[in-house]
């Protein structure tokens, strides 16, 4: 086995903001801008690497689940990815959370990028520096968990259970063994989000839809990864397991449904956004890891490739005529040098700098070098939204699902 796939760092759930109103939008620039703040506030600016699109959702759930207070925003001065813009930004408990999971999960990222041998900390100097930062991180997020009453042994523990199971893994060994570290630790993350906001009936819908999130996290970045994996010989619980995307497909959608319901049996004082983000965009992060063409939601008669135009062949035979003529041979696939997690981290903040994750209509990925689609490019919002609430049982009154489907009808 060459290398391991490790804990998996949150890093999902990316919604088009096309797709959000505009307070449903400045309400997760709030939160994302709260957890890099909270970062800095309590770790340095150097922590502010760790910030993640899925790590807001702890702070996301904490405030949904809160009496709304003037406490809970505070103005932050410009910032180059707010385009040198002052905005309000979530503050308090459930931004430190937040904070203190990313931290710690971020902390085992690199010490897999270690053992990994990857990039420059293939250099005894960097790893042994990079060992000292994971270390260091650890710490801080222990310290911050602590204050806010929360264990961050039962993240450490998870971390240290996985690379075993990985070990141990094999043909046959079924899929949910080499993901339960995953689902563990983000399951207490999301339990603890109750304790914070004084709701302790949610920690248990919540600890379940915390458990099936981590599925979903270690699930996709194995099916996106796959290739990529294959290519490098870097272990992947798919190939490791022998378990077909066809399976995978199905374990991804019986945890898209039990996240809806787990949200469902939940009591929030606004749960708008949790709501959008951990059942609309956490299915959308589904479709778009096993491509358009697999949507479980296609309804009848709609085109494959709802999201754009499926990848077609000019050289294939028209269905009921001569055979076409031979295609030119394809070149074979460059290989891909996967960079080490400080330099992708270093390559995503120029990339965002410079809105390329968002408005380019591809790019590289910072981490593997696989091509990725830009995050709005499409403006896709309305062929998205005819289909949002399809299947689950909806009452046919939220049309509207960029704005979070706010018509009572618990879909």
């Amino acid at each position: 086995m060459n290398g391991s796939r490790g804990i998996v760092v949150f890093g999902i759930v990316r919604p088009c903001t096309h797709r959000l109103s505009e307070g449903l939008k400045a309400e997760w620039m709030a939160h994302l801008c709260g957890l890099c703040l909270a970062l800095r506030a309590d770790h340095g600016q150097f922590a502010r690497i760790v910030t993640n699109y899925d790590g807001l959702i702890v702070s996301v759930l904490t405030e949904a689940q809160s009496e709304r207070s003037a406490g809970q925003r505070r103005t932050a001065g410009p910032c180059p990815l707010r385009s040198m813009r002052t905005a309000p930004v979530a503050r308090g408990e459930g931004a430190r959370l937040a904070a203190a999971v990313s931290l710690v999960l971020a902390s085992a990222k690199v010490r897999d990028h270690v053992a990994d041998r990857d990039g420059l900390l293939k250099r005894r100097p960097v790893a042994a520096a990079a060992r000292r930062v994971a270390a260091g991180w650890d710490r801080a997020g222990a310290r911050t968990g602590a204050e806010l009453g929360f264990d961050t042994g039962v993240l450490l523990d998870a971390i240290g259970r996985q690379t075993g199971i990985e070990t141990l893994a094999g043909p046959g060994t079924p899929l949910l063994t080499v993901t339960e570290p995953t689902e563990t630790a983000t399951a207490a993350a999301f339990a603890h989000t109750a304790v914070l906001a004084g709701k302790p009936r949610n920690a248990e819908p919540l600890a379940e839809a915390g458990r099936l999130f981590g599925r979903l996290a270690h699930l996709l970045d194995a099916v996106e990864d796959r290739e990529a994996d294959a290519a490098s010989g870097a272990w992947n619980p798919l190939t490791a397991t022998g378990t077909s995307l066809a399976e995978a497909r199905r374990l991804c959608d019986d945890a898209l449904h039990g996240v809806r319901l787990a949200m469902r049996d939940a009591e929030f004082t606004d749960g708008t956004l949790a709501h959008v983000l951990l059942v609309h965009e956490l299915r959308r992060s589904v479709d778009r890891a096993f491509g358009p063409a697999s949507c479980s939601h296609q309804r009848e008669g709609q085109p494959s490739g709802a999201f754009g135009p499926p990848p077609g062949n000019p050289y294939a035979p028209t269905p009921g005529g001569p055979p076409g003529p031979p295609g030119p041979p394809l070149p074979p696939e460059p290989p891909r040098n996967r960079r080490g997690l400080i330099a992708g981290c270093l390559v995503w903040a120029g990339l965002a700098c410079t809105c390329q994750l968002c408005c380019a209509g591809s790019f590289n990925d910072p981490w593997s070098g696989q091509e990725r689609e830009g995050l709005c490019h499409k403006n896709d919002c309305n062929d998205w939204c005819e289909g949002c609430c399809e299947g689950c049982n909806c009452c046919g009154k939220c049309c509207d699902c960029c704005d979070g489907c706010d018509c009572g009808c618990n879909c």
